[in-house]
Order: C-alpha cells, then sequence, then structure tokens
C-alpha cells in the first residue's frame, strides 16, 4: 500500500455483494500492430485469474468493449482527441473484440460504451443496482483513462470501488503508478491481485 498524505488517507470497506468489470481487455490494447497498444500484456493475466476467482464463486462478471457507428458519428469531441480511436469505428472492427483469455461466460453482459467510463451511456449503474451490488472489482485498461473515470463514476454512484493493482495497465509504468496514488487517495481502494481473489473467495 502507497503512502497517503493525511487527510487522504481514508478507507472504504468492501460490501457483501460484489461485481467484477472487466474495463475494454480489447485486442486494441495487446496487439502490436495497434496504436493503441500497451508494453505489456501482464495485467491481461492477471484479470483473467480475477474473472476465473469471481466465477468459482459465483460473483458476477461484466465486462465492456469500445467501439462507435458509422465514421465515428457517436464519438463527439473525444474521437477527435485521441485519433486512435478511429480504429474502432463502424463496430469496432478485429481490434474491439475481447481477449479469448478473458472473454466473456455464458450468460454475463457485455456493455459497448463510447467513453471513458463504464457508467457513462449505459446501463452499468441500474443492472448493477438491480442485482444489490455494493462494491466493484475494477480489473482491465487503461489506469489512466477507463479503469480512473469508471472508479470515480463508481464511488459517485455509491458503490465501494477496489482497483486491482496487478489487473491494470497503462502505457508507461510512471503513468501507471501515480494514477494508483491518486485513486487510492481519493476514489478507491487498491488492492493487490492475492487480496482481491481471497475477498471474491469469501462470497461463497
Amino acid at each position: 500500500m502507497v503512502d497517503i498524505d493525511e487527510g487522504f488517507d481514508g478507507r472504504l470497506i468492501p460490501g457483501r455483494r460484489p461485481a467484477v468489470i472487466a474495463i475494454d481487455l480489447m485486442r486494441a490494447y495487446f496487439d502490436a500492430d495497434s496504436p493503441l497498444c500497451l508494453p505489456s500484456r501482464d495485467c491481461l493475466d492477471a484479470a483473467a485469474r480475477v474473472l476465473a476467482a469471481a466465477r468459482a464463486h459465483g460473483v458476477p462478471v461484466l465486462h465492456t468493449r469500445v467501439a462507435f457507428g458509422p465514421g465515428g458519428v457517436d464519438g463527439g469531441v473525444f474521437v477527435r482527441k485521441v485519433p486512435a480511436l478511429r480504429h474502432l469505428f463502424d463496430g469496432g472492427g478485429p481490434l474491439g473484440e475481447l481477449m479469448p483469455e478473458v472473454a466473456p461466460a455464458a450468460g454475463e453482459l457485455v456493455l459497448v460504451k463510447q467513453y471513458a467510463s463504464a457508467f457513462f451511456g449505459t446501463t452499468l449503474a441500474s443492472t448493477l443496482l438491480a442485482q444489490g451490488v455494493d462494491t466493484v472489482v475494477l480489473v482491465g485498461v487503461s489506469t489512466s483513462g477507463c479503469v480512473r473515470a469508471s472508479a470515480v463514476d463508481a464511488i459517485q454512484h455509491g458503490f465501494v470501488p477496489l482497483v486491482v493493482r496487478e489487473a491494470v495497465g497503462d502505457r508507461t509504468e510512471r503513468t501507471q503508478e501515480s494514477n494508483l496514488y491518486d485513486l487510492q487517495a481519493k476514489y478507491a481502494e487498491v488492492v493487490d491481485e492475492a487480496d482481491a481473489v481471497a475477498y471474491l473467495g469469501e462470497q461463497a
């Protein structure tokens, strides 16, 4: 656990009804030919282990992926700010496919989004509330973008966000660590993979 300045050292207690949200674990972030490709796939393997633990103990798993309509018509100014997102126009194409290591199991919901947060413009909040979920375990990419935005929206919707350190990834180690620091300070609990798996195991 990182040291947090006084005044930013509060702790959130995970609830008894978690769900795991796998954020944007798409080929776009792991294909060497993609402009969005990350330098490591370690977070993908860790995310797969977290998903397996959730499924073994009956914890709901939900997935998100990014895809835009024809010509990016629903991407607003976001797709102008991040030109690499043009590779996800017209339904997402091959780069929009979820990686096989974390492919959705039967009955698991896949939400399609156009912006950073898994909550923005989707039915995620209402879906979680209808299932009585009080805690969201976040895995996926990128830590500074969609994971962070989803954690912020989670806490704003009243869910306890747990960000699994090894199961999220970013473009550089510096970006990764600075964002994990801020998440722990203000928006979430940053937890180790082993602790996340143990927590999910308590739900059996």
